[in-house]
């Protein structure tokens, strides 16, 4: 009998999709027993703990979901090597206000200049934020519209890519 609350709080739980706090509540509770916290604290706690993870588990589908080939943030990418690239405006890029107002960016440039990790790191920065964002190659994207339209669902993937708040199409150059 003494654990029907437990079980009971355990179903709850699962139906409320509150999966951090079924995991790490006891612990917590524990924790704030042992500091003398009271209940208010702790359901702030473990609340907080759920909103970090679900936050989490958003930007990693985010990211899954944009279909990058790597994922490479602007934190590793070396601006002093092209001296001629303008840092700001990639950082400006990068904060997601072009996102906001919905303005295309087409960077061109000879191979290995770094526009490809620059539009990833764009593009995870908009993860991020929880932005749906697709990634694909110029030469894809054309293949891609040519079998949808061939199959009849164009207008199907047309609405698929109205729905990304940022579309990163690379490798322009390379498309015939």
């Amino acid at each position: 009998m003494t654990n029907a609350p437990k079980f009971l709080l355990a179903h709850h739980l699962k139906t409320l999709e509150l999966p951090t706090f079924l995991r790490e509540y006891q612990k917590l509770a524990r924790h704030c027993a042992t500091e003398g916290q009271d209940h208010v604290r702790f359901v702030a706690r473990v609340v907080e703990l759920e909103l970090i993870d679900r936050e989490r588990r958003m930007v990693e589908r985010c990211i899954k979901a944009a279909k990058f080939p790597v994922t490479k943030s602007l934190d590793c990418f070396d601006f002093t090597a092209i001296p001629k690239l303008n840092t700001m405006l990639v950082l400006e890029l990068v904060r997601g206000e072009w996102n906001e107002r919905r303005e295309n960016v087409i960077a061109l440039g000879p191979s290995d200049t770094g526009k490809t990790h620059v539009a990833l790191g764009r593009g995870l920065a908009a993860c991020q934020k929880g932005l749906a964002v697709g990634f694909t190659t110029a030469a894809a994207l054309v293949h891609e519209l040519m079998e949808a339209r061939d199959e009849w669902r164009l207008l199907r993937l047309q609405t698929q890519m109205v729905g990304y708040k940022l579309l990163i199409i690379d490798e322009l150059g390379s498309c015939p």
